[in-house]
């Protein structure tokens, strides 16, 4: 017995380190697919960080500040100011029946802390605030769906208002249930992390194709994700070039694959239609 053992120890040790274990195979690259294709495009004095639409109206916003625009003329017909000291750092709204719900944080300020705010879309008046929970990065977007919220959390390097020994790798997607409590958290894949850097996640939203839509900070580019089947990191399923380079953007239900974005240089608000994504 110890002859037939010895031969196959010595097979094991000879055995190249990492022999055992093999890493996974690297993901199969996302496919670039044709640019949106602009559609309408305004001028907002609000257009900072990002923009809600619904079926009449867009509203862009910015820290404390919102406008609301007749999406026919570009007139805008409302607008909601709040003090600084409350609402330090809007970074986006979307429409949720008849009220805006709204990512906010303490951005720049650590260690970070987020909060989300709701406004009745008719007037503008904000109706409530709910603190989220410690959570492992700043809140720069949610989004009902079904009974959970998702929502994305950034990260960035210290000298960009994140936590020390955090960066934009650490950019996640957290679901919460009906009382704003973490239920699950998956980050992204490295292609989709490369393009964040140094900054991170924006902007998010769920397409009706049943897709996760983000935006990072910058580049014009808008990626489908997937979240997967198992494991914790999302499936990046496409890149979408855009006429707007990153922030909060918006999917407009009322007209089909057309989201809102906007541009900060320009302060403009621009409606693109998106091309469909294979799944």
């Amino acid at each position: 017995m110890r002859r037939l053992l010895l031969p196959l120890a010595a097979a094991i040790l000879a055995a190249p380190a990492g022999a055992q274990e093999e890493a996974p195979p690297p993901a199969a690259a996302a496919p670039e697919l044709a640019p949106a294709s602009v559609v309408a495009r305004w001028t907002a004095d609000e257009a900072r960080q990002g923009v809600a639409v619904d079926a009449r109206y867009f509203y862009p916003m910015t820290n404390n500040r919102i406008g609301k625009y007749d999406k026919k003329t570009g007139k805008r017909v409302a607008q909601w100011e709040g003090p600084r000291a409350l609402y330090p750092h809007m970074n986006s709204c979307l429409v949720d029946g008849a009220q805006l719900v709204c990512a906010a944080s303490n951005y720049p300020t650590v260690p970070m802390a987020s909060a989300v705010e709701f406004f009745d879309t008719a007037t503008l008046r904000h109706v409530r605030s709910v603190a989220l929970p410690p959570l492992p990065g700043s809140l720069t977007w949610i989004e009902r769906r079904g009974k959970d919220w998702f929502a994305g959390l950034a990260n960035y390097p210290g000298d960009h208002g994140g936590e020390a020994g955090h960066d934009h790798r650490w950019t996640a997607i957290v679901r919460l249930d009906a009382e704003f409590r973490p239920t699950g958290l998956w980050h992204f894949p490295e292609d989709v992390l490369a393009q964040f850097a140094p900054m991170s996640n924006s902007g998010g939203s769920w397409g009706d194709d049943g897709l996760l839509y983000v935006t990072g900070h910058d580049r014009p580019e808008l990626y489908a994700m997937r979240l997967p089947e198992a494991g914790t990191v999302l499936e990046h399923v496409a890149t979408i070039p855009l006429p707007t380079g990153g922030q909060a953007f918006s999917w407009d239900r009322s007209a089909a694959r057309v989201i809102w974005s906007l541009d900060r240089k320009t302060k403009n608000v621009v409606a693109s239609r998106v091309p469909v994504v294979a799944k």
